[in-house]
C-alpha cells in the first residue's frame, strides 16, 4: 500500500469501556500490520509463530592452548566445534582427525548411550551395523555419514564458509580427552568461564527487565483508577475490563495483538508467564514510556481512539530512535 499514516480514518467505538481495535492485515512475511497504519513495523514477538524474525545467535568463541574454538547454539544446546578442536593436531587435517576418533569403539559406544538418552528418532540398529563395518582395519566414516545413517542428532556438520563439525558439549568433551588431557582440562575451563560471564549478563538482564516492568505501571494503574474509572462511571464488578482494556490499548500500540491473542497463538509460553514476560530490551523500554504518556493523555480526557493513534505513532518513533541505542544492544546480546 502507498498511502500514507492518516489517510485512513480512526474508528470510531461505540461503548466507553471497550476501545474497537482497528482491523489487522497480515504481509506477505507475517507480520501483523495496522490497517491506518500500513508503515507501523510491529517488532516480532518472541514465540509468536507469526514473527519468525528472530536473529540466529551468533557463535561465541574461547581459546584453549592458543587455538580459537566456536561454540554454537543449536536446539537451545551448546555445540563445540570439533573442526576447531581438531587443529590441535597439526599434523593432519581436521577431517582425518575426526574420523580417527569415529573409528573408535568407546567413541561409538558413548555416542549410542547419548543418543538413546535424548533422541527418540535415534536409530541403534543402525549404530550397530556401522561399528560392524568400522572394526575392519580399512574402513572409516564422515561425521556427515554417521549423521546421515545413524540419526543422530549429537553431531551436527556442514559445509562451506562458515561450517565446520561441531559435536554437543557432552560429546565434545569426549573428543578432547581423545586428544589430550590437558587440552580438555583447558577446554573445559575455558567454557566455564563462558558460562559464567554469560549467567552474570543474563542477570544483569534479567533485572534491567524487571525494572522496566515496573517503571510507571503504577503511575498507569493509579491513573485509570483515579480519573478514567470515576469519568466512566464503571460499576465496581466491570472496574477489571477497564484496566485490561487499557493494557491491551498498549499491548496493540508495542507488540501489534492483544493479550488473549498472543495466549491463544502460544499456549505454551503462555504457561512461563504472560506477553510482557517474554519481550525484548527494546519492547519494554517503549512501554515503559507509553505507560507514562497514556497516563498524560488520560489526564488531558483525549477520546481513547485518538489516544490510540498517538500511542502508535510514539512507539514507531521511539523504536526508530531505540535501534541505534548501544547500550540496550549490549544488553539484549
Amino acid at each position: 500500500m502507498s498511502s500514507t499514516p492518516g489517510d485512513a480514518p480512526i474508528p470510531r467505538t461505540a461503548s466507553q469501556t471497550h476501545i474497537q481495535m482497528p482491523e489487522m492485515a497480515v504481509d506477505s512475511a507475517g507480520m501483523r500490520m495496522f490497517a491506518y497504519l500500513p508503515e507501523y513495523p510491529v517488532p516480532p514477538i518472541k514465540g509468536n509463530p507469526q514473527n519468525s524474525f528472530m536473529k540466529p545467535k551468533k557463535s561465541q568463541v574461547i581459546q584453549v592452548s592458543g587455538l580459537d574454538v566456536s561454540i554454537r547454539e543449536i536446539r537451545s544446546e551448546d555445540y563445540i566445534s570439533l573442526t576447531d578442536m581438531a587443529k590441535s593436531r597439526n599434523n593432519q587435517t581436521t577431517d582425518t582427525v575426526i574420523q580417527a576418533w569415529l573409528k573408535r569403539g568407546n567413541t561409538l559406544k558413548f555416542i549410542e548411550l547419548w543418543e538413546g538418552e535424548n533422541n527418540p528418532d535415534f536409530n541403534p540398529l543402525q549404530m550397530q551395523g556401522i561399528r560392524m563395518e568400522l572394526s575392519e582395519e580399512a574402513n572409516y566414516i564422515s561425521a556427515k555419514q554417521l549423521i546421515e545413517r545413524a540419526g543422530i542428532i549429537s553431531i551436527e556438520s556442514r559445509r562451506g564458509r562458515y561450517g565446520g563439525t561441531y559435536a554437543h558439549r557432552d560429546i565434545a568433551f569426549e573428543f578432547a580427552t581423545w586428544l589430550s588431557p590437558e587440552f580438555k582440562y583447558y577446554l573445559i575451563k575455558e567454557f566455564d568461564r563462558l558460562k559464567r560471564e554469560e549467567a552474570k549478563r543474563l542477570e544483569q538482564q534479567w533485572d534491567h527487565r524487571r525494572f522496566l516492568s515496573k517503571v510507571n505501571y503504577r503511575l498507569h494503574t493509579s491513573t485509570i483508577q483515579e480519573v478514567l474509572i470515576p469519568a466512566i462511571q464503571a460499576p465496581k464488578n466491570k472496574e477489571w475490563i477497564i484496566y485490561a482494556d487499557e493494557a491491551d490499548l498498549l499491548n496493540m500500540a508495542v507488540f501489534g495483538t492483544t493479550a488473549r491473542q498472543w495466549r491463544e497463538s502460544n499456549p505454551e509460553l503462555a504457561k512461563q508467564g504472560n506477553m510482557r514476560d517474554h519481550a525484548d530490551i527494546f519492547q519494554l523500554n517503549v512501554l515503559a514510556n507509553l505507560e507514562s504518556l497514556n497516563s498524560f493523555l488520560i489526564e488531558e480526557g483525549r477520546p481513547k481512539e485518538d489516544r490510540f493513534e498517538m500511542l502508535t505513532r510514539a512507539a514507531l518513533s521511539q523504536y526508530r530512535r531505540l535501534a541505534h541505542d548501544e547500550n540496550l544492544k549490549k544488553l539484549e546480546e
